[in-house]
């Protein structure tokens, strides 16, 4: 077991398809198998506590983070490895960038979309050199791939910055990019 941390952003809820819940369980097989830890939204339902599960059933190490207020709705997990309790949404963000090696987009709503972007944002101007991923399972994410590649051709985004987003539809081999990963110097103004 290595002391390097995944971070998964991914729904509080399951969705209508349930190959989500299932291909949710296969990457935290993944994580586990490649000896990774977790670091999630810190909840019990939905592709959050599917993870979480499949992650601790695999002898894996889970960190969640969830703002104090949520924990109130009773939505947190109670069998983590360690919860940590803050008071805010940028602290939860903080933190979980803190704590973890990569970071991992898998289904999920606004939330997830907009850690993703955030993280990724970071990327882009330098404030850390940490992979960051996409698991496209089941084509979930090809309508947002279709636009990215549409701000790229736009002159939004730039064609090296797209290129540090790692995309995969399968956890294993998205599991070895991430553990492959070369950062790179592309600044915001290059």
């Amino acid at each position: 077991m290595t002391d390097k941390r995944i971070c998964v952003y991914c729904g509080s809820s399951s969705g209508t398809n349930p190959a989500l819940t299932r291909a949710a369980a296969d990457l935290g097989n993944a994580i586990a198998e490649a000896g990774y830890g977790l670091v999630y939204g810190g909840a019990n339902r939905g592709l959050m506590g599917t993870i979480a599960d499949t992650v601790m059933a695999a002898g894996g190490d889970v960190i969640g983070v969830m703002p104090e207020s949520l924990v109130e709705m009773e939505v947190a997990h109670d069998g983590l490895s360690t919860l940590h309790v803050v008071s805010s949404m940028h602290e939860r963000k903080s933190l979980m960038a803190d704590l973890s090696d990569a970071f991992i987009a898998q289904p999920g709503g606004l939330g997830t979309l907009e850690e993703l972007f955030e993280i990724w944002t970071w990327t882009q101007l330098g404030f850390h050199d940490k992979p960051v991923a996409l698991f496209n399972t089941h084509g979930f994410f090809d309508g947002l791939i279709d636009f990215l590649h549409h701000a790229t051709a736009q002159g939004f985004i730039k064609d090296a910055h797209l290129q540090t987003l790692i995309i995969d539809t399968d956890p294993a081999s998205l599991i070895k990019r991430i553990a492959d990963y070369e950062p790179t110097s592309v600044g915001k103004l290059s």
